[in-house]
């Protein structure tokens, strides 16, 4: 509210000024004297921020924002600046109108001030000079308070559009989103759904399964029910075939027998009609699993003892290889002499003889096949007794057991071992070359240099088979697995 405040002489200058003070109304900052004790312009309004500050504070508001505004709040936060956009504008206008108002007052108060400057003179006259220029220069700072507002008004319509484009892009984004979201629980819940109907087909299957496997056993229960009445009630034929391969093979035996016994005859006949005479000969089936033996043929012969022996493989085209270790009159051939003559020279002094096998080392009837069926197993055990141990007499006489394995091969005594180690090219195994009828049932192992064992089994099928087995199992590990100086690629 602007005052007029004053005193003039004559009393129509104070009515022509509460006439004018009655009208007018100013906004400014300043307060302006018109000459020493005349007029005086104060201005009371209530102090109200520029645009331009409230945009500031909008922005740096905006700009100091650190976390990241979800989408909603992004909208709503874009839909309140457009209604403060909308206020702010409503208020320039209001400013407008006011700014006319302010013109038409000045306008009116200068026409006052010429009119009342014809009336008076003197002193009074330059006080309403002054006023009218006062008047003027109020009317020029108007003029650029217009500007201003003029272009405050222009950034406001800017920021209302931005702001405005601003919240149609959020929406479209919420639009967006709120689809995406619908599209992915449409799709989650068909997930959901095939899940559940896998699920009970599952349960369906695993039910379905669990009848025919509850079915299927039970059926296996009733077979071998059936099977172990029909056992108990009718001779198991693979028990009579069994005795009927031993008959077979004693048979066989005793016909190979035989017919060695035959061969020498005939070769003792020749050797008679050439003049030849033999002082010793071969005993012993020709066979896998016997022994041969060096036996004198007349009484007159000297003792086999006091000569120097030496057993050879005889090898196709005439040549023969040195059995290492084989110097004793007794030789039980191993899987190695399969299929080859045995030759055994005699040495005294100069004499020099030999005796030689009427023919092939046979293989044992039904090895190979009781073979092939070891090698399916893993790991095959046999009992043994250790006769030595590092070329000395063992101590103890009691079973231990030996292992051969796909990759290894184990002597133990109940849970403790005594020794086991992979194929290598180091491990030597054979049969024993030399010593009296436990020969065909003995074999040297030799595990490691400085750990070697002279073992015993049972039987001497079983010893040839243990060979076998060891053998190829060390085969199939790029190994030859022989007897010492015997590293013939030769498959058993």
């Amino acid at each position: 509210m602007t005052r007029v405040a004053g005193e003039f002489g004559d009393p129509k200058q104070k009515e022509a000024m509460k006439m004018v003070s009655s009208d007018v109304n100013f906004v400014f900052s300043q307060a302006y004297d018109i000459g020493d004790n005349s007029i005086t312009l104060e201005q009371e309004s209530t102090e109200m921020p520029s645009l331009k500050e409230i945009v500031a504070k909008e922005t740096s508001e905006l700009l100091e924002q650190k976390k990241r505004l979800s989408v909603r709040d992004l909208t709503k936060r874009f839909e309140q600046g457009l209604s403060e956009a909308s206020k702010l504008s409503n208020e320039a206008k209001w400013r407008e109108v006011a700014s006319l108002d302010r013109h038409v007052l000045l306008k009116k108060l200068r026409d006052v001030l010429d009119s009342l400057r014809g009336r008076v003179a003197g002193r009074n006259k330059d006080d309403a000079d002054e006023a009218i220029s006062m008047v003027e220069v109020l009317a020029v700072q108007l003029t650029q308070r217009e500007g201003e507002l003029i272009q405050e008004k222009a950034e406001l319509k800017r920021l209302a559009t931005f702001l405005r484009q601003t919240t149609e892009d959020a929406k479209r984004a919420v639009e967006e989103e709120r689809a995406l979201a619908h599209a992915e629980i449409e799709n989650a819940l068909d997930a959901v759904q095939r899940v559940e109907k896998a699920f009970q087909d599952q349960k369906l299957i695993t039910s379905s399964s669990n009848k025919h496997l509850h079915e299927l056993e039970e059926l296996r229960k009733e077979v071998q029910e059936a099977r172990r009445i029909k056992m108990l009630h009718q001779p198991s034929r693979v028990m009579d075939m069994e005795h009927e391969l031993q008959a077979l093979r004693a048979q066989l035996t005793e016909k190979s027998m035989n017919c060695i016994q035959l061969k020498r005859e005939l070769a003792k006949v020749k050797r008679v009609e050439e003049n030849i005479s033999d002082t010793y000969q071969l005993e012993g089936s020709e066979s896998l699993g016997s022994c041969l033996c060096i036996v004198p043929q007349v009484d007159s012969a000297p003792s086999i003892s006091n000569y120097h022996i030496q057993w050879y493989r005889m090898l196709p085209g005439g040549n023969k290889e040195l059995i290492f270790g084989a110097t004793k009159p007794v030789y039980a051939p191993e899987p190695y002499d399969v299929g080859r003559l045995l030759q055994a020279e005699i040495i005294l002094d100069d004499q020099k003889m030999t005796v030689t096998t009427t023919g092939p080392i046979d293989p044992a009837a039904g090895l190979g096949d009781h073979v092939e069926n070891l090698l399916r197993k893993p790991d095959t055990e046999f009992n043994v007794v250790i006769m030595q141990m590092n070329g000395r007499d063992y101590h103890t006489k009691s079973a231990h057991v030996f292992h051969v394995g796909k990759m290894k091969i184990k002597l133990r005594k109940g849970k403790s071992t005594m020794a086991k180690e992979s194929y290598s090219s180091s491990m030597l195994l054979c049969g024993v070359r030399g010593g009296g009828n436990a020969a065909a049932r003995s074999l040297l192992w030799q595990v490691r240099k400085g750990l070697t064992f002279t073992l015993a089994f049972e039987f001497e099928r079983e010893r040839n088979a243990a060979i076998m087995l060891a053998r190829r199992f060390a085969f199939d590990c790029n190994i030859v697995l022989a007897g010492p100086d015997d590293r013939s690629s030769r498959g058993t």
